[in-house]
């Protein structure tokens, strides 16, 4: 992988220029990638594709009124830069200026393509390395295809389609007289003081929405199908802010980063091992703060296991407060139709409304809609095996970024961007230009699992079959836990026998088998 180009070539004079790594996406991920490269793999050129006008991903995209993680700051920000804010449970706005600042500090900005968007790539045989076509947006309101190529390529664009979001079929929502908005291209210009507003949906947004737009709006109602289990915590850390006081920084951000990995690893653990008893903690923590009167059985008392699907954070138990208040309420029932004043409901209720939010989550969206082939043939993700969470069997060169349903998404960033980086480093010392992951005829016969499995969540359910499987056995599988990915990961070798660092022109045939164990599969 011996880099072609001076790192001080201007990146767009070159017509089908060669780039030794490209990076896909200008967000977390993508940043986290760049310093590691800048790092561990100096001599290398790399460039990063962004297919919007900002940097900042997630947290440029979304605008909506409260925007903010789920996750502490100390696990969701890198591991090679401190989070220096009071507040642990850090808004929209905050978490976009860390990873500004993080590019600028680190010289990553120069290297960032802004509106270059990834179409298609096709892996050459003959060539070892990526044949890219990226739509680049002209000077005026179009864009203009150019091609490129690179010898490694980094996904890091997360797994949602930043376009649109997920909203189901409402009967009737063409004949609702006022504004709906889904909170992925929440308008500006949307004036919501003094008005009634409904919320569809019991996920993170609209607990997050409620209390934000309940400052200012009439009332806000969030309209729910099933209740979520809601956590209340301060948005500050003591420990970390005392912590800070008395150590150097950066041993401080560490101790309270593990500090929190245990905590959420625990937490995770205890709902899979004795569901019952989180269950009535976390239920105890809402009835204390709601008091005996509310109907916590009807409203936060869903129907499956803590942590079969995704725990929702709330701060300083704001959504609480707005409820106390009678600024916000919450409905548990179905939607029927919508009306032209706002929402019928199965039990008959009305709901009237200025404003609908549909709330109803994201469309996941797999390799951000990339077309990928191998010498022009349309590569079936859904017939790969995925290795290690992040390559995918007899697909070379090609490592992607999928981070955790279970805790902070930049853990397993950062797991990933290191060992991309050892990756491509064992290939120079190799003197190889291919690396591959390969089913041994063993492997072949796993049993094939989801890709995220034991997650009941319906964003995921929806689009599974479209991702590729696992298996039952390391290297092939996705664990979604951090202490099992460090060691798969992070410490174990990287000739494993299944990991295969060879310049071979000829693609496996385990493709096809894989693609009729799928089909029978169904």
């Amino acid at each position: 992988m011996a880099s072609e180009h001076a790192q001080s070539e201007h990146p767009n004079e070159h017509p089908n220029e060669h780039i030794d790594v490209v990076i896909i996406g200008a967000g977390i991920s993508g940043v986290s990638a760049a310093y590691h490269l800048q790092k561990h793999c100096p001599t290398k050129r790399f460039a990063i594709l962004e297919a919007r006008a900002q940097v900042g991903g997630t947290w440029d995209l979304f605008r909506y009124p409260g925007i903010r993680s789920d996750s502490d700051m100390h696990t969701l920000g890198f591991n090679f830069r401190p989070w220096r804010e009071a507040k642990s449970i850090a808004d929209g706005p905050s978490i976009l200026s860390y990873v500004k600042d993080t590019i600028v500090e680190e010289g990553i900005k120069s290297h960032i393509r802004l509106q270059h968007a990834l179409v298609a790539a096709n892996w050459s045989s003959e060539e070892s390395r990526w044949q890219l076509t990226v739509d680049k947006a002209t000077d005026g309101a179009g864009t203009e295809s150019i091609t490129m190529s690179c010898s490694m390529l980094l996904m890091c664009s997360g797994y949602y389609n930043y376009s649109e979001g997920y909203t189901p079929e409402f009967a009737g929502i063409e004949n609702y007289q006022g504004e709906v908005v889904h909170p992925q291209k929440w308008p500006e210009s949307l004036d919501y003081a003094g008005k009634d507003v409904l919320v569809i949906g019991s996920g993170a947004t609209a607990m997050t929405l409620v209390p934000a737009m309940a400052k200012t709006a009439k009332k806000v109602t969030m309209v729910q199908r099933s209740p979520t289990y809601v956590v209340s915590r301060p948005d500050e850390d003591k420990v970390a802010n005392f912590l800070r006081k008395i150590l150097p920084e950066k041993t401080a951000y560490s101790i309270t980063r593990w500090k929190n990995i245990l905590m959420q690893r625990l937490m995770y653990n205890r709902s899979r091992t004795n569901p019952e008893k989180v269950k009535e903690t976390l239920l105890g923590m809402v009835r204390e703060e709601l008091g005996p009167d509310y109907d916590v059985d009807t409203h936060f008392t869903p129907s499956y296991n803590p942590w079969d699907q995704r725990l929702c954070l709330i701060p300083n138990a704001d959504l609480f407060e707005a409820l106390k208040k009678d600024k916000a309420e919450v409905v548990t029932d179905q939607i029927e139709a919508f009306t032209e004043r706002g929402l019928r409901l199965a039990s008959g209720t009305e709901l009237n409304a200025d404003i609908i939010v549909t709330a109803t989550g994201l469309q996941l969206q797999w390799l951000a809609g990339v077309r990928f082939s191998y010498d022009e043939q349309t590569i079936d993700f859904p017939s790969t095996y995925t290795y290690k969470g992040m390559m995918y069997s007899d697909v070379p060169n090609l490592i992607q970024t999928f981070g955790y349903i279970n805790a902070s998404w930049t853990l397993r960033a950062d797991l990933t961007s290191e060992y991309a980086c050892r990756v491509i480093n064992h290939m120079d010392e190799l003197g190889v230009q291919q690396v591959t992951p390969r089913l041994s005829e063993a492997d072949k016969d796993m049993p094939i699992r989801p890709w995220i499995d034991d997650f009941s969540a319906g964003y995921m359910r929806r689009v599974m079959h479209l991702f590729p499987r696992q298996g039952d056995r390391e290297p092939w599988m996705n664990t979604q836990n951090f202490a099992v990915d460090k060691k798969m990961i992070a410490n174990a070798p990287l000739e494993d026998g299944a990991l295969i660092f060879a310049d071979d022109k000829t693609p496996a045939n385990s493709r096809s088998v894989q693609a009729e164990r799928a089909q029978s599969a169904g």
